[in-house]
This record gives C-alpha cells, sequence and structure tokens, in this order.
C-alpha cells in the first residue's frame, strides 16, 4: 500500500485553497488540501510499524511551529503546478529533513523538497499561465500553527486517509 506523510493548515486555509483546487486540480476529490512532508512510497506492514516508531520518536522531539502563506508561486517550467507559498518555509523544511533520516532515509528523489499547497496542476501551458496571471495580483496573507503531522495511506479507490497522527 502507498503511505505519505503531510501537514493540514487550517479550515480557514483549506477552504480557501479548495475555492480554486475545485476547478484546477484533479485530485480534488481524492485528498484534502495539505502540504505533504513526505512523498508517498509503497510500504509493506513491517515498513508500516518501523515508521510508526519512528514517527512518534520524531513527533517527541518537535515543537509546533507557525506556517505563513504570503504568495501564489509555480513550478513551471518543470511542472505545470501553482501553489500557495510559504514566507518562511523553514520549519517545514526542517520537518521534512526529520522525517526522512534514519530508518525513514529517503534515496534517488528527483527534486529537491519545496513546501507547498497545491492549488492547481495537470494544466496545460495557456491555462497555467491564465490562472496564474489572474493570481498573482491577488493579495495573500494567511497564517497557522501546525502542531501534528499525519500518515496518510492511500486506499485501492486512489482516495486518501488519515492513518495515524502525530502530535508535536
Amino acid at each position: 500500500m502507498n503511505y505519505g506523510i503531510a501537514v493540514f493548515p487550517s479550515v480557514e486555509i483549506q477552504e480557501f485553497a479548495n475555492h480554486y483546487r475545485r476547478r484546477y486540480d484533479p485530485h480534488f476529490a481524492l485528498i484534502e488540501p495539505h502540504l505533504t512532508v513526505r512523498e508517498k512510497e509503497d510500504w509493506n506492514d513491517q515498513q508500516v510499524q518501523t515508521a510508526i516508531r519512528e514517527l512518534e520518536r520524531a513527533a517527541d522531539a518537535l515543537d509546533p511551529f507557525e506556517l505563513q502563506f504570503n504568495r501564489f508561486s509555480t513550478f513551471y517550467p518543470v511542472n505545470n503546478v501553482i501553489y500557495m507559498a510559504l514566507s518562511d518555509p523553514a520549519p517545514l523544511v526542517r520537518l521534512h529533513e526529520k522525517l526522512c533520516t534514519g530508518a525513514l532515509a529517503e534515496s534517488n528523489k528527483l527534486y529537491a523538497y519545496t513546501p507547498h499547497l497545491t492549488i492547481a496542476q495537470s494544466m496545460n501551458d495557456d491555462e497555467l499561465h491564465d490562472v496564474l496571471a489572474s493570481l498573482k495580483n491577488k493579495p495573500l496573507s494567511y497564517k497557522c500553527t501546525i502542531d501534528r503531522f499525519v500518515l496518510l495511506k492511500q486506499e485501492d479507490d486512489g482516495n486518501w486517509s488519515r492513518y495515524r497522527e502525530f502530535t508535536l
């Protein structure tokens, strides 16, 4: 089964993101708005149990932190994705690093970790540029406190469910 790790912003931020995701994100119905901390991986039962022990240790060693979304950005031309960007991604980068070491070390990753909340993806170039142009001048200022991360499991139908939460 596929597992991944994410943090979920406040309901207010999720509602704002869903305003765009409903139209521009084909994964809208599969998972609520989130910031991926660790990409999905296929884990067997033993790997899941090992991961849970490591995640519990990491959660005990970490404190809650604040995130502030301050602009829209894109991964274009590498990827046709528009996202809500963070004014300071360092706290989430530290969480990512903590959750991707030791027994959970990642290897062969194609991209550097860039914390973000996706609001649009899988668009052609013209649509991406049109949507991004309409968003670039819109003010964006949302804050939230992250006090937990979630181990997610991808169900057979493609939906992601919360498998286990870890409180910081």
